[in-house]
């Protein structure tokens, strides 16, 4: 029996799964590793902490699943966006990378509205300028740290730096480099106009290829670390959002994919480049050829809730905030919660938001903090969702959520309510890992299309239906929390 390996490099751990040649997942392990945040708003991890994760986590699926080096056919990658990694001239990381969620770059997102115009920029990338970006937080780094921004000789991003210790070669998938914002959207490929007016080298960046590509191959100083055999095919795969839409079988117009992780995603796939041109939301290649995508994004969804659980939850586990959650009723005896600890991208590209609770009383207890956080979160992800069909995207006939904020059934529920859609169920939770996979069998013939890997492998599960009743309350409920944002963002602007 054949087997694929797909590696997961996100936020807050590395992660590798086994699948075999029927799609079914063999085996899974997580390394954990935390984050450092030196200044408010500032997001940073050292590289080396995915690399010695990525290591464990494949001897360790390896061994669980009973699988030898010689039954890996070939190594899938994804992980986390729009991180800056920074490697000189020896391969050596210059400084920590910049995370996606970090805020710190929002005068540079100014100046290259300025270099390029507004208007431009979307028409060639597909997307504005946000802190959260590749391309601004190079800026940063030229504006403040010189000493390193002279010493740059390769910029990556995290799961290509995972690649790089794994083949020894430079490259990216082209899901992955649209969040770098220095990709032509129409081309997919490095756009010539956006570095030349950024006055960024092209051979900084590394070569670009579909997701299903094969970029190189198991060094063998990475067999001997990984237990992996030299010699095998590492493949292109996606980021992190491109990955869990094709875990999920979102490949096609029509299909929406929502993830419920640290971030929250709303993201469909289309046949051409479809632009929002006030850039509210995100236009990128997706991980199969000739397809593309948009999505909005917020910062914190289920970290929202962790934030909740650690900050003011007590002892409590989730389990027990969100059986207290159930006792309260749809729209939290009017409390509100407004989910932007980390600032905000879509649909308010604002760096500067913070997190609120909004209408405390006296008659609140912690179930209603619970579940205001839930509701919070599921107002911001349909506020995406109106924007998407806003900017012309066909209509959703199903709604796919994954992530491991999905996993309970009341955020799902409430999700489906306060979108008046059903969401659906896949068999797996493993997302952007089980995408990477599945793109690894595509690149050697195990399936003829990432389509018709995606039909093969990928079934619904559990179905959630909107509730007439609270559909009705929440439509009320959501058009208030729209009117928050207007209200409270004059107080969180720098003076």
């Amino acid at each position: 029996m054949a087997y694929f390996l797909g590696i997961d490099v996100s936020t807050t751990a590395t992660k590798a799964l086994l699948i075999d040649d029927s799609g079914a997942v063999a085996s899974t392990h997580s390394v954990e590793y935390g984050l450092s945040t030196p200044h408010a708003l500032w997001s940073e991890q050292n590289p080396s902490d995915w690399w010695t994760a990525a290591v464990e986590s494949i001897r360790r699926a390896m061994i669980a699943a009973s699988v030898a080096r010689d039954e890996i056919e070939a190594v899938g990658l994804t992980g986390q966006m729009h991180g800056l990694v920074l490697l000189d001239d020896r391969g050596e990381v210059l400084r920590p990378a910049i995370l996606w969620n970090d805020q710190r770059a929002g005068a540079q997102c100014s100046q290259i509205r300025e270099r390029i115009g507004t208007e431009r920029l979307i028409g060639a990338t597909g997307n504005d300028a946000f802190a959260g970006f590749t391309a601004p937080k190079l800026m940063w780094v030229r504006d403040h740290e010189p000493d390193v921004y002279e010493k740059i000789a390769q910029v990556l991003l995290p799961k290509d730096y995972v690649r790089y210790r794994l083949t020894g070669q430079y490259a990216t998938d082209r899901a992955g480099a649209g969040g770098t914002l220095l990709l032509d959207l129409a081309s997919r490929d490095w756009s010539p106009e956006i570095l030349e007016a950024l006055d960024i080298p092209l051979d900084w960046l590394p070569r670009t290829h579909e997701g299903p590509d094969i970029t190189g191959a198991i060094s063998t100083d990475a067999a001997e670390e990984t237990g992996l055999a030299a010699g095998t095919p590492v493949v292109a795969g996606g980021g992190d959002q491109a990955a869990q839409a094709v875990g999920v079988g979102a490949v096609e117009p029509g299909v929406v994919a929502l993830t419920l992780g640290t971030s929250g995603v709303v993201f469909t796939s289309c046949d051409a480049p479809t632009v929002d041109t006030e850039g509210r939301v995100h236009a990128f290649p997706h991980a199969l050829p000739d397809t593309w995508h948009v999505m909005g994004v917020m910062l914190s969804a289920a970290g929202s809730l962790r934030w909740y659980r650690d900050a003011l939850g007590g002892h409590a586990d989730y389990d027990q905030l969100l059986a207290e959650a159930e006792s309260v009723r749809p729209a939290s005896d009017e409390l509100f919660f407004m989910p932007y600890l980390s600032g905000e991208r879509t649909p308010h590209a604002d760096p500067n938001l913070r997190g609120a609770f909004v209408g405390l009383t006296l008659q609140h207890d912690r179930a209603h903090l619970t579940r205001s956080v839930l509701e919070g979160v599921a107002y911001g992800l349909q506020d995406n969702l109106l924007l998407l069909s806003r900017v012309g995207v066909q209509k959703p006939s199903q709604v796919r959520v994954s992530g491991g904020g999905a996993r309970g059934r009341l955020w799902k529920q409430i999700l489906a309510d306060v979108m008046n859609v059903e969401l659906v169920s896949v068999q797996t939770e493993e997302g952007a890992a089980y995408g990477a996979a599945l793109l690894a069998g595509v690149a050697t013939g195990a399936w003829v299309s990432v389509v018709d890997a995606c039909e093969q492998t990928i079934q619904t599960t559990e179905s959630v239906t909107p509730d007439a009743t609270a559909v009705s309350v929440y439509q009320e409920s959501q058009a208030r929390f729209q009117q928050l944002y207007p209200i409270l963002r004059p107080f969180y602007q720098p003076s």
